[in-house]
């Protein structure tokens, strides 16, 4: 005679899976026996004018101020171009042209950066002063795209300006007509 193949650990199993299922579908009942409808409405968010998510609809009386889609500005503005040098200011200290490499100290925080011959855009000498931008290297901070500074040239002044102070120094007593009066 054969053994039967249900042993008491499989009947045990068994009996776990039935019971999971019972309690699962109690669960389900449960959760529909006290939901409050369930319907769309109850699942609609609405966002305010502050960005504030509701549950209420927004008020169709109220005034809503139109934004033209031209002007909304995606991504990083355009930079305008300026007079003022871009990235760090600084002195060349030493430069070697045989070796190609040279330093160059900061006119601000007073640190040394080194500099490599691939890393400047025009030749530079020692005692130059000169613009750059710092890039970290495997030793350190290094001094890229170096050329020399050139100071910007002073404004020019308009002729507007010139008429305001002539106006300006019109309306000034003359120090020789008030001693003539008297």
């Amino acid at each position: 005679m054969a053994k039967s193949q249900e042993t008491f650990n499989k009947k045990e199993k068994e009996k776990k899976r039935r019971k999971k299922r019972q309690d699962k579908l109690l669960k389900k009942e449960e959760r529909k026996a006290n939901s409050d409808g369930g319907g769309l409405d109850n699942m609609m968010a609405y966002v305010d004018e502050h960005g504030n998510i509701s549950n209420t609809p927004p008020d169709p009386t109220k005034k809503k101020k139109e934004v033209k889609a031209s002007s909304i500005e995606l991504g990083v503005p355009k930079r305008e171009d300026s007079d003022e040098p871009s990235g760090r200011q600084g002195k060349v200290t030493f430069f070697n042209d045989a070796k190609g490499y040279g330093f160059i100290k900061d006119s601000q925080t007073q640190e040394n950066f080194f500099v490599h011959v691939n890393g400047l855009l025009e030749e530079v000498r020692e005692n130059d002063v000169v613009t750059y931008e710092l890039e970290r290297g495997m030793k350190g901070m290094n001094a890229v795209n170096v050329k020399k500074y050139v100071a910007p040239a002073p404004k020019p002044i308009l002729e507007e300006e010139e008429e305001e102070e002539e106006e300006e120094e019109g309306d000034k007593p003359d120090a020789d007509a008030t001693t003539a009066e008297a």
